[in-house]
């Protein structure tokens, strides 16, 4: 018996139900890529990283834990469930140390988390300057980071939001671009500059 052959038509991709995918389907559906995304019931497969995607988010990642108190745990690159069609996995996140159950855990719930950080990609700009900002602060999240390059030199820079109660939308509160520090949501000073980065 010979096995059939593979045609350009076959697809090992099934077809995208009516109404879009669930985060029921993000976890179950088999193959899918690493670090893919739930959108607006769609499924957005991550890009290969550039260098400054993968040492920011280690930068951030070592700056938080090192002031980072007791209640709260931080994770890089785990998915938060937002609502039944939305499950973004945002770069760095904080969540509250009880979320934390186990080593098998795969996901988070948005009222776990206290801080969502995305670093931006050409690939995906719209939808982290703009898509994800809303549905994480839709969805309650107190405190947002957005993490870019600017100027010729390409040096990185961290814009810090806090949710508004009477908005729900998130307001812009401090630009770093050398070093990063704030209160919230606990104190953070961690030096961002390109040297620091250049350093990892």
């Amino acid at each position: 018996m010979t096995a059939e052959p593979t045609t350009a038509r076959s697809s090992r991709w099934p077809a995208p139900p009516q109404d879009g995918y669930t985060v029921d389907d993000l976890f179950t559906l088999p193959d899918l890529p690493p670090h893919t995304e739930l959108i607006d019931g769609s499924l957005v497969c991550a890009s290969p990283q550039r260098d400054f995607h993968s040492t920011m988010i280690d930068l951030l990642m070592t700056g938080l834990r090192s002031t980072a108190p007791p209640e709260v745990r931080v994770r890089r690159e785990m998915t938060v469930v937002l609502d039944r069609r939305n499950a973004p996995e945002p770069d760095v996140s904080v969540v509250r140390t009880e979320a934390i159950t186990g080593l098998d855990v795969t996901r988070y719930q948005a009222a776990d988390v206290l801080l969502a950080v995305e670093v931006v990609s050409p690939d995906s700009e719209a939808r982290d300057r703009e898509a994800k900002p809303h549905k994480y602060a839709t969805a309650g999240i107190p405190h947002f980071w957005l993490v870019e390059t600017t100027g010729t030199d390409r040096h990185p820079v961290v814009r810090v939001y806090e949710l508004d109660p009477v908005t729900k939308a998130y307001a812009l509160t401090g630009i770093h671009h050398d070093r990063l520090k704030t209160g919230v949501p606990f104190p953070v000073d961690v030096d961002i500059s390109a040297e620091a980065l250049a350093a990892l």
